[in-house]
């Protein structure tokens, strides 16, 4: 077992932990199984919810966690809904881990959410994007976000990748973005 290397989650979990001081909004821009919900919630004082699939929303009400507000709709949606900044935005982009394989995040909409991710992003606030390569979608998905990411200015974002070296080709990249402070 290993205590920093295994799961990217954890790590991406440890990062929000640590280094988001302010803890007031978070957005779950990919509901799933509800993990990075509840993960969130335990932290923030108020947790956005975003997934297209409404049996996953439906699962994740049942909890009545008062503090989360679960939206079926997509994440690229985000500004519908929320009219506030947010300290906090975390991806597990893909497909809901024992679901529908077919259902997956697309590049068009995760690109678009990122981007309305990051103009709602307080100052100091940091968004963490898993990127499942392991599909066609998936692949596409990294191609355009990090090209994009890589662009933005480095006076007001700083961006960076974690990949496995010695897995296969298509392990999943934990990237963080974290907006400079004021």
């Amino acid at each position: 077992m290993y205590r920093y290397v295994g799961n990217i989650s954890d790590l991406s979990h440890y990062i929000i932990k640590n280094f988001v001081e302010n803890k007031s909004i978070a957005i779950d821009g990919t509901l799933g199984n509800g993990y990075d919900t509840d993960f969130l919630s335990s932290l923030f004082s108020k947790v956005y919810s975003f997934d297209i699939q409404e049996e996953a929303c439906n699962n994740y009400i049942n909890k009545n966690i008062e503090n989360v507000e679960v939206i079926n709709d997509s994440h690229h949606f985000f500004k519908k809904y929320i009219n506030d900044k947010v300290d906090c935005i975390m991806y597990n982009l893909g497909f809901l881990p024992g679901g529908d394989k077919t259902i997956t995040t697309l590049h068009e909409t995760s690109l678009e959410s990122i981007k309305e991710g990051l103009d709602v992003l307080n100052s100091g606030g940091i968004m963490t994007i898993c990127i499942y390569r392991g599909h066609n979608e998936g692949k596409i998905e990294e191609t355009c976000i990090l090209e994009y990411l890589k662009n933005l200015p480095k006076n007001q974002f700083g961006v960076m990748v974690q990949s496995y070296l010695n897995r296969h080709n298509n392990s999943p990249l934990l990237v963080v973005v974290e907006k400079k402070q004021n």
